[in-house]
């Protein structure tokens, strides 16, 4: 059936609508980026005048205050390691289980199921203070078994725990997101590898997890913004020294506030988005991909 000109028109209508509600959702996430990159390079003389104002130079400087400094370089590695170390974790444990649950029967399964789907609806902010207290029994435990001097920490200040407890609170959302993609793969693969004599590990490395690529991709990218972002936890286990960059942010804001050297600041805040918009730009298509598509496709 030919479409009528009513039709044709409505059409049009939702589109342009719909173009423009992008347009608009799309300049309010660039207008703050690029805002926050012109200012990071300005003097800070230049923030006395029109704050809007292009900036004079390509002042530099800003980004070695933040660094070195404001120690935001250090921070910065602290983050790398404690990300890369939760993302590992995460998905040694969640690939497995997810393919576990979506592709084998057993006794516990729906037990299992009910577990981790009830996990997705507990906020990790309410559950900060009785984490921080079983670290705090383990700790003694520790010191009571082995001796340990009052004055090492065990699994405060260890970035290993925090990136421990980083996967173990991504742990729901990362399976249930695998899970349901994993449903989608065709089992013919499985017994074809199965026939070629490979076990279930072989058949989970060389079979599923390529074929998963997307969905891994986006539960990778999801929960590194999740990691590189977290300040609640962060806060609380790491008190002293190895601190994150979103703690070393908040230190910066608070002492460039003092000094008004607020391009040290924007250098500060830059340093922190910038890797997660190049890691969006590189993944972008796989997280679509990941989100919409299953195994095959009809």
């Amino acid at each position: 059936m030919k479409k009528t000109s009513k039709q044709m028109s409505a059409e049009k209508l939702v589109k342009i609508f719909s173009y423009v509600c992008l347009s608009i959702f799309s300049l309010s996430i660039l207008v703050p980026i690029g805002w926050s990159i012109l200012a990071s390079m300005k003097h800070k003389s230049e923030f006395y005048g029109n704050p809007w104002a292009m900036p004079q130079g390509f002042y530099f400087e800003n980004f070695r205050k933040a660094f070195v400094e404001a120690n935001m370089g250090e921070y910065f590695i602290n983050s790398v390691i404690i990300t890369g170390l939760a993302l590992i974790i995460l998905l040694v444990v969640s690939i497995p289980a997810a393919y576990v649950l979506s592709r084998f029967e057993f006794k516990s399964k729906k037990v299992l199921n009910i577990i981790f789907s009830a996990g997705l609806f507990i906020n990790v902010n309410y559950i900060v203070v009785p984490i921080f207290l079983l670290v705090l029994d383990g700790e003694k435990l520790v010191r009571q078994i082995f001796a340990v001097p009052a004055s090492l920490s065990v699994f405060l200040d260890s970035r290993i725990v925090v990136a421990i407890i980083y996967a173990a609170t991504a742990l729901p959302f990362t399976i249930y997101l695998l899970m349901n993609y994993l449903k989608t793969l065709p089992k013919a693969y499985e017994e074809a590898a199965y026939m070629d004599g490979c076990s279930n590990i072989k058949t989970l490395i060389h079979v599923i997890i390529p074929m998963a690529k997307p969905s891994i991709i986006t539960v990778i990218l999801f929960n590194f913004l999740a990691f590189w972002n977290e300040y609640i936890i962060a806060l609380t286990m790491l008190p002293n020294k190895a601190k994150t960059l979103p703690l070393g942010l908040i230190n910066l804001m608070q002492v460039q506030k003092t000094a008004t050297d607020y391009g040290a600041l924007y250098a500060g805040l830059v340093i922190v988005m910038i890797p997660t918009v190049i890691l969006y730009i590189l993944v972008q298509k796989k997280l679509t991909e990941g989100m919409t598509v299953g195994g095959i496709k009809e």
